[in-house]
């Protein structure tokens, strides 16, 4: 893995696909034991968590769903502090075990200000799973279930993760390099 550009920003190789993907593999094994029997929706959150949705996805091993879901709070490489639902969920989740699926929590506001609104259309449990989270950044309180990678408050882009809509096709997960 190189460094690449974009818009005039260095990033640096942080998490090999290889890596990603065996991470990926323990999770969808880890959801699956705990699930059996209970037929979860996992819900993906768009744009970001689309590859890491679709490749747990096909780890899980029981009988489950997916559906996807649009919220937006980044413009460039900050979060903007607000949370634009763009695309809302048209599925019945009364009684069922959903398993949100998120690329990467940071602040954490939008799952702050999005699970409780769920939680009134009474499913059975809500759980969530991330691929990456950056502790150091997080001022809200949310409850991470499950997560492949605690990483450090800086800026990261592929594997679905984007700098302005770009980057989002990489195999890999790079981060904007220290003298940016």
């Amino acid at each position: 893995m190189a460094n690449i550009t974009l818009f005039n920003k260095t990033f640096e190789p942080y998490l090999p696909e290889s890596l990603i993907q065996e991470k990926i593999k323990e999770l969808g094994e880890i959801i699956s034991e705990e699930y059996e029997g209970k037929r979860p929706l996992f819900i993906g959150v768009l744009n970001g968590s689309f590859m890491f949705a679709a490749d747990l996805f096909k780890q899980i091993s029981i009988e489950a769903e997916i559906c996807f879901i649009k919220l937006a709070s980044y413009k460039g490489t900050k979060s903007t502090g607000n949370v634009i639902t763009a695309i809302g969920l048209d599925t019945d989740i009364r009684d069922r075990h959903l398993i949100l699926l998120e690329d990467i929590i940071d602040t954490g506001k939008t799952m702050n200000e999005f699970i409780p609104q769920l939680y009134h259309q009474q499913p059975a449990s809500i759980k969530m799973a991330v691929l990456l989270h950056k502790p150091d950044a997080t001022i809200y309180p949310v409850q991470i279930d499950y997560c492949c990678f605690s990483i450090p408050d800086r800026f990261v882009l592929g594997y679905g993760l984007d700098y302005d809509g770009f980057g989002r096709n990489l195999k890999e997960i790079y981060q904007l390099k220290e003298t940016e």
